[in-house]
């Protein structure tokens, strides 16, 4: 069992409070992802819930037990580190075992529960290895597999691919997922990248300024989301923002993602010189600048030839849009 339950979290440094009230379940089982910019709070509440850093206020329940005065060796949880806190001096075989035999177990305890781990993580051959010898995301395998040997009751991961170049995050990202449904465990997992959020979790607590935005299943926040923040920093792209007074409806915003807005170069709604143009083989980012709405991305899957200063047009999708009040929330 690993079902986690925040109620009322504060956390204060001195007279900043980084933390404001922080209420949340996380289900036994689940993948939930904490994402938000940097200072959002994020990771000191994952600091929190593992005892490295003490709660101003409120409680956290693991299993319905409160764990606030607990030790974090106590908690029964396991954490992986951006950096990946290996010793030197020790194989990878002894790096993962090493809280075991710490714990007082068995060398046949203990040779099972390493084996078991570098199965999943294919690091048998590399065993006998020391950290100076292996990859970044070798390391960071091996990271993981030290926190799986402990079979704790919740894992706690704190941005643990950022060090990693873009072709090893997607393989590490994929194996962190695959490695959840093989475990079953519950799992929490700290980002400021929306796409591992989108990707990995079950679901995702959208974070700022210290305060829970909104907290639902990707495609939830994706398709529905609470307020300004969440529609724009939820898919990438970002959304293009529009003056919803200006196209005739309430004052505030009209949210539109780049994939529901069509472009011509015969009409359209909204006339525009394109600023820039990506090219990325399977799709195309047209940025065009339009002189009541600024700067607007339009994405197209496939390969389309537009030319800077050219001018086009833009189509919204009317079906397809959010509007949002003056104060940035959604509008029903």
């Amino acid at each position: 069992m690993g079902a986690l339950e925040l109620k009322g979290i504060t956390k204060a440094f001195g007279t900043t409070e980084v933390i404001k009230g922080v209420d949340l379940t996380v289900n036994d089982g689940e993948f939930c992802v904490f994402v938000g910019p940097s200072g959002c709070g994020k990771s000191t509440l994952l600091r929190i819930i593992a005892g490295l850093e003490d709660a101003s206020g409120g409680d956290i329940l693991l299993d319905g037990k409160r764990v606030n005065d607990v030790a974090p060796a106590k908690r029964e949880l396991a954490m992986v580190f951006q950096s990946y806190a290996l010793y030197p001096h020790l194989t990878v075989r002894d790096n993962m075992g090493l809280a075991l035999k710490q714990a007082g177990k068995s060398r046949a305890e203990i040779a099972a529960a390493t084996d078991k781990a570098a199965a999943m993580l294919a690091l048998g051959p590399l065993m006998d290895r020391r950290p100076a010898e292996l990859s970044g995301g070798q390391r960071q395998r091996v990271a993981i597999g030290r926190a799986i040997v402990r079979t704790p009751k919740l894992f706690l991961f704190d941005e643990p691919l950022s060090n990693l170049d873009a072709a090893l995050r997607v393989a590490t990202r994929i194996e962190i997922a695959r490695l959840h449904r093989d475990l079953k465990a519950t799992m929490i997992y700290v980002t400021h990248d929306q796409v591992e959020a989108m990707t990995l979790a079950d679901r995702i607590v959208v974070l700022r300024a210290g305060k829970v935005e909104q907290v639902g299943t990707p495609m939830e926040l994706y398709n529905n989301p609470a307020n300004t923040f969440v529609a724009g920093f939820i898919g990438s792209p970002q959304m293009n923002f529009l003056d919803a007074a200006a196209l005739g409806f309430p004052p505030g915003q009209a949210g539109i993602r780049p994939e529901h807005v069509a472009i011509s170069r015969e009409g359209g709604a909204l006339a525009g010189e394109v600023s820039h143009v990506e090219k990325l083989g399977g799709e195309t980012l047209v940025y065009v600048r339009n002189d009541l709405h600024g700067l607007m991305t339009v994405r197209l899957f496939g390969e389309h030839d537009f030319a800077v200063d050219e001018t086009v047009h833009l189509t919204p999708d009317q079906d397809r849009m959010f509007y949002f009040d003056t104060d940035g929330h959604r509008r029903a």
